[in-house]
């Protein structure tokens, strides 16, 4: 059992060097690497918590977000070879639940949105890439391969492989098979991405330029049939002369 937990511990250090190209060595990853520190911690603090040692585990947990300024709830489900980059101000509750080859950049949260004492918070399938400052909210499932852009707010389930932008987050993309094993920083595609909100304004300036022409149209009947009624009342009048 000490074995596999050291193992894990190696497999999280050999991911940050796959996925960062500014690390250079083990090392510089054991010494410097805030993310790496704050797994770390949750490795010790789950194992407390699973033990049903509470108390202590949340005193870890504490003690990483002190050094790391990372919240990592003991509680929560992490697989492995989740990598945090930079990481300042990222929180993970305590339902989450992380599967393996996880990205999260700082200032990430995966939050509950309520106060009920079972699943509350959402859960990452593999290899889901979630941008800085991106708030993903509520016992929602983000789908496999799914990227989760900067800033974005993610309320509703996601499906696998989609990308997700804006407040709320809407789908810009569906599933490429050809960019399936692509690596995308911050969980934002180098490609042009369709704009959602300039896509909004589009469809709503459609809709207006069709109503537009709707009550040209019936404007222009309500002319002519005037136009008819006036000239029948003239026929009118003429014949009871």
């Amino acid at each position: 059992m000490k074995i596999e937990f050291f193992q894990r511990l190696k497999e999280d250090i050999d991911s940050f060097i796959a996925r960062d190209p500014a690390a250079r060595s083990r090392a510089e990853v054991i010494l410097c690497y805030p993310g790496y520190h704050a797994i770390l911690f949750y490795r010790f603090a789950n194992a407390a918590w699973r033990r049903d040692f509470f108390l202590l585990g949340r005193f870890i947990s504490n003690l990483g977000k002190i050094m790391t300024g990372i919240e990592i709830h003991p509680g929560a489900t992490i697989g492995d070879h989740l990598f945090i980059d930079h990481g300042n101000g990222v929180v993970i509750g305590e339902t989450s639940e992380i599967a393996n080859d996880v990205t999260l950049y700082q200032g990430v949260t995966l939050g509950g949105t309520s106060m009920d004492k079972g699943k509350r918070h959402p859960t990452l399938e593999d290899g889901v890439i979630v941008g800085s400052g991106a708030q993903v909210l509520g016992p929602l499932t983000v789908g496999e391969a799914a990227r989760i852009g900067a800033n974005a707010v993610v309320l509703k389930d996601v499906p696998k492989g989609a990308t997700m932008v804006g407040i709320p987050a809407k789908m810009v993309m569906g599933r490429d098979k050809s960019h399936e094993d692509e690596f995308c920083a911050y969980g934002t595609p180098t490609e042009d991405l369709p704009d959602p909100v300039a896509r909004s304004f589009e469809s709503m300036r459609t809709q207006m330029v069709a109503l537009t022409e709707r009550v040209a149209e019936l404007e222009h009947g309500l002319n002519n049939e005037s136009e008819e009624e006036i000239e029948d009342r003239s026929v009118s009048s003429s014949g009871k002369r």
